[in-house]
């Protein structure tokens, strides 16, 4: 359906691809990966026609319709998320436009002169609609929009109201409801939680056009693509399997290569040897000359690109005492709406609490209470002897000082520390060479969010408090933190929408429904396998 073949392209002085071919069939589901920069985007860019190739060229069968979906979802704003969804689905949006205005006027007064006419225009634009199956499109875009998450309320409220995060699946729902015959998503599991996450999942697996995707969320990406074409140094390899087999693969080739390169080092540095010792020797002056021209005719192995990849370690965190935080008889509400009525909870320590809940049931209301950042209206929230407690909430970000540099918001942070030890924990969140220089201003919402979380992991706390710490986070940084995290003596409540990272670092759960508040021993494979669900509410 879709070939790239010898492609060539530069970004000002970045070579992005050199001689790149790959192809997308029917029907086949493809994750596409490799590291920032890579040119993911513009791969993307490139098969809908918005950028063209340098070299080489990008052909797609006639008739193939395209649906792409990008973080830049533009500007939404004056209709409903329903029509704003609807829209994506071509001319049947615009017959459902008029039909509403035609519904307005009939219900207008001042328009009484002109009923006749209005009430035969509305008779025609009603049978276009219902042969384009308008009314089964919004029953469609409806219940797109709900495995999204979106109440009733909000899909009737202006688009335009809604936050970034909320206008990013309206811009997906768009896509999703074209049916296209093939789609790109670039990022689609960005700003979802765990329930929309799911239900995106079983979306794409059921779709019968062709997928190709990136994501940082590696779960996902395993239950939905067969095939992973990567990314690096330029070039495009495709592997056959999921991102767990690639992941395998690489390491594999990568070993092979290695031993290949090492083995040929070794005889180059034998044959050098022989050709310096006798390259002055008359009498061996014909195997000197043999020698140096097998030596020019030999391919030379190149050693495997190094994927670069820090590690950070916790320097320990002092000792809590046993009891780290204690909820007793704790009452929230907002408004009307009440989020706890009598909630006792405890947390004791060297205990990681993943917190699992639908929207709204007081996830991040509770990681609040626990931080102080919030009152209860009755009851307490009492801390334990000894902590030193470390929140990562999202806002965290908004304290961030716009004119310094990542360095030097470090380096106020840590007057006593050494450049060298500041640098290698910036290099740790993604902030090598030059990177440690820019300005707080210009970073994006993933680099304010490693750069936060590195200042609050350099001088350990011993009680984590964790609202989304992934969010924005790649899969390299996501799995240092993972590996840091595991390693890690203290205390921990979360929230998170990444079952990767909760498998990995949970060992209680604490489950918020309708019906009630539920503690499970055991972490989140254990809460997996006795709930028979992956979230509140989803029956798996």
């Amino acid at each position: 359906m879709i070939r790239l073949e010898s492609i060539g392209k530069q970004n000002g002085k970045q070579i992005v691809f050199i001689e790149a071919s790959a192809a997308l069939q029917r029907g086949e589901k493809i994750g596409l990966v490799g590291p920032n920069g890579a040119g993911k985007t513009t791969l993307f860019r490139m098969i809908t026609g918005e950028e063209p190739p340098d070299e080489g060229q990008v052909s797609t069968d006639r008739g193939v319709t395209i649906g792409y979906f990008s973080q830049d979802v533009g500007d939404m704003a004056g209709r409903s998320a329903v029509a704003e969804v609807m829209d994506g689905a071509g001319p049947v949006s615009e017959v459902a436009a008029e039909l509403k205005a035609l519904e307005a006027a009939m219900a207008d007064p001042d328009q009484a002169d002109r009923m006749d006419e209005i009430i035969a225009r509305y008779g025609e634009v009603q049978g276009r609609f219902e042969e384009l199956d308008g009314y089964a499109l919004d029953g469609r875009a409806r219940e797109v929009l709900a495995g999204l998450g979106f109440t009733p309320e909000m899909m009737e409220g202006d688009v335009g109201k809604l936050s970034g995060g909320w206008k990013m699946r309206v811009a997906l729902a768009r896509i999703l409801l074209m049916r296209p015959d093939v789609m790109l998503l670039d990022e689609p599991s960005n700003h979802l939680d765990i329930e929309s996450l799911i239900w995106l999942e079983s979306f794409l697996k059921g779709f019968e056009g062709a997928l190709m995707m990136t994501s940082h969320d590696r779960e996902f990406m395993n239950r939905i693509v067969g095939k992973i074409i990567e990314i690096d140094g330029g070039s495009l390899t495709t592997y056959s399997g999921d991102y767990a087999f690639y992941e395998q693969q690489r390491a594999l080739a990568e070993k092979q290569q290695q031993a290949q390169f090492e083995r040929q080092q070794a005889m180059l540095a034998k044959e050098i040897a022989f050709i310096e010792r006798f390259k002055a020797r008359a009498s061996h002056a014909a195997q000197v000359q043999s020698r140096v021209k097998k030596l020019d005719k030999i391919d030379r192995v190149e050693p495997p690109r190094r994927r670069q990849t820090v590690m950070f370690e916790f320097q320990p965190a002092p000792r809590s005492g046993e009891d780290v935080v204690s909820l007793k008889g704790v009452h929230k509400r907002y408004g009307s709406r009440t989020i706890y009525e009598g909630l006792d909870f405890q947390v004791r320590r060297r205990e990681r609490w993943a917190i699992m809940g639908v929207n709204g049931a007081g996830k991040s209301t509770l990681l609040k209470l626990v931080a102080g950042a919030t009152e209860p209206d009755d009851g307490t929230v009492a801390l334990g002897a000894s902590i030193k407690m470390g929140y990562f909430a999202q806002h965290a970000m908004e304290l961030l000082d716009g004119e310094q540099t990542v360095f030097q918001w470090l380096e106020e942070s840590f007057p006593q520390a050494g450049q060298g030890s500041l640098r290698a924990l910036a290099g740790c969140f993604g902030f090598s060479g030059d990177d440690v220089e820019k300005r707080c201003r210009v970073l994006s919402g993933g680099e304010k969010a490693r750069l936060v979380m590195a200042r609050m992991l350099y001088d350990p706390p011993n009680f984590l408090v964790l609202d989304e710490p992934t969010n924005h986070l790649d899969m390299a940084t996501k799995e240092m933190l993972i590996k840091a995290l595991a390693g890690y003596e203290g205390t921990m409540l979360f929230v998170s929408h990444d079952r990767h990272f909760l498998a990995a670092l949970s060992n209680r759960v604490l489950e918020l429904t309708p019906e009630g508040i539920h503690a499970y021993g055991g972490g989140y494979i254990e809460y997996v396998a006795r709930t028979g669900q992956e979230a509140p509410g989803l029956r798996s």
